[in-house]
């Protein structure tokens, strides 16, 4: 994830250079909101940058942190920032978890099928298709911290627009909400692991693990707050209100410690240097295999977080706070897998861990949807949350290292993953309008079985190599 600006532009300038009659019926509303965010945001970037980045002069500029000798001035600094930065994505994850633990409630106070839910989660997909292809862009021209404190923003938004539609029961509305938050999750992600980025680059160690630790982290509290508010009969609206004003308390505390100029100056011109290589890069045996991991572990994941509770409760006719609560096992399922990965993936190959975790989300999948014990179906969404707790990163970061041109390589991978957020969720409300949540499940343990077949592609190098190369790579610049 670490040229993540360029990253996008690129693959925001592929798509723009392609001719509109040869895309599918799904990728065009996709730049026609990529267009229109941009329109709309660029704007309110430029009003943020004015007023919050040219306004703080406390803190330093990240490339001044690296030179300073203060040791008072640059460790406090860069703790506030790491601080800061764990706390957005604890805020998203918190978010995110309290509307998915909702989604029986305000399925049943929209009044919709499940197909038609399925539609009302396209929202979602989309926004965040248009978020990440945009932020290469915003980030490069404005920095990361007013892209984070935008998207951070949407995403407080999103959570009241989601409980006012619930409260008006109004589909359009739910799902308008659901796109606000995918722009802001697929923006302000990518700008949070710019920064997170550069504190490696500053303090030495390893942080973007720990980042999307504490996502996970969060969409344990907020599920457990959810679970809460079902138990307890709480309107979906007042509970989504009062989450929103939580998350808008988090992100005051926080905006402040991120500095200004972060990610400015990669806007360079990369386009060029990168369109060569691209008809190469598609044509990379291996990386497409890597490619189909990740598209795998997004699916197991993204399935999880759109039909989980929705799936106990009708398939498995558990309560609805039962439903909730499974899906907080789940995300802390996630939760262990992401915090302890570094402790396998120092001792095993990349491809044995994702072979394991693809193997782990098999199982917990198969004894989803063909157990009837409800007890055993809770119990395995553990192995489920387990398995595609690693796959992603893990194949990412086997992509960044499978040859020469590391972002676009990286772009392709990351690409084809988000494939499946776009595509999953109208698909399996679909599947699950005519077959029912349980068979439609079957479509993603079929694609994780696949990655476990596909798993040597991932590659045999441990962490171990990786951080000996990066400290090689870290003496030689200095030493420049």
């Amino acid at each position: 994830m670490a040229p993540c600006s360029a990253m996008t532009s690129s693959v925001a300038s592929r798509m723009r250079s392609r001719r509109r009659g040869s895309l599918g019926p799904r990728v065009l509303p996709v730049i026609a909101v990529v267009r229109l965010v941009f329109s709309v945001t660029a704007p309110m970037c430029t009003f943020v940058h004015t007023r919050w980045v040219k306004r703080d002069r406390h803190l330093p500029p990240p490339h001044l942190l690296q030179h300073r000798r203060s040791p008072s001035l640059t460790d406090h600094a860069v703790r506030r920032r790491r601080r800061a930065l764990y706390l957005f994505f604890f805020l998203n994850g918190i978010a995110m978890s309290s509307w998915i633990t909702r989604t029986p409630d305000v399925r049943d106070r929209l009044g919709v099928s499940t197909g038609q839910m399925g539609l009302v989660l396209f929202g979602l997909s989309v926004g965040s298709m248009a978020g990440i292809l945009c932020s290469g862009r915003f980030v490069s021209r404005f920095g990361t911290r007013p892209v984070t404190a935008l998207g951070t923003l949407f995403v407080v938004a999103s959570v009241v627009v989601v409980g006012g539609g619930t409260a008006l029961a109004s589909a359009l509305l739910v799902a308008a909400g659901l796109c606000l938050f995918g722009l802001g999750v697929g923006a302000g992600e990518v700008a949070i692991n710019v920064d997170g980025a550069d504190v490696e680059r500053i303090t030495g160690r390893p942080v973007l693990p720990t980042l999307h630790g504490c996502f996970s982290l969060g969409t344990v509290v907020g599920g457990l707050a959810g679970m809460a508010a079902t138990a307890a009969a709480l309107p979906a609206h007042w509970h989504l209100l009062a989450v929103a004003a939580v998350t808008a308390a988090m992100f005051g505390y926080a905006i402040g410690g991120v500095p200004a100029g972060t990610g400015v100056r990669a806007a360079v011109p990369a386009s060029d240097s990168v369109r060569p290589s691209g008809p190469q890069v598609w044509k990379d045996r291996r990386l497409l295999m890597i490619g189909a991991i990740v598209l795998a572990m997004a699916l197991a994941e993204g399935a999880a977080n759109d039909w989980l509770p929705l799936l106990m409760v009708d398939g498995h006719g558990l309560d609805a706070a039962v439903g909730s609560l499974v899906f907080v096992g789940f995300a802390a399922a996630m939760t262990l897998g992401r915090f302890g990965g570094a402790f396998f993936l120092s001792r095993y190959s990349r491809a044995t861990v994702v072979r394991a975790s693809a193997v782990s989300g098999a199982v917990g999948l198969c004894l989803v949807i063909f157990s009837d014990n409800a007890v055993v179906a809770a119990a395995a969404v553990l192995f489920w949350g387990l398995g595609a707790s690693l796959g992603f990163p893990v194949a990412l970061s086997a992509a960044g290292d499978s040859g020469p041109d590391e972002t676009a390589r990286v772009g392709l991978v990351a690409t084809i993953g988000y494939i499946a957020f776009l595509v999953g969720p109208p698909t399996l409300g679909f599947l699950g309008d005519h077959y029912g949540l349980r068979p439609a499940m079957v479509v993603v343990l079929a694609f994780v079985a696949a990655a476990v077949l596909v798993a040597p592609a991932a590659g045999t190098r441990t962490s171990r190599h990786r951080e000996a190369d990066a400290g090689a790579d870290a003496s030689g610049e200095l030493a420049v």
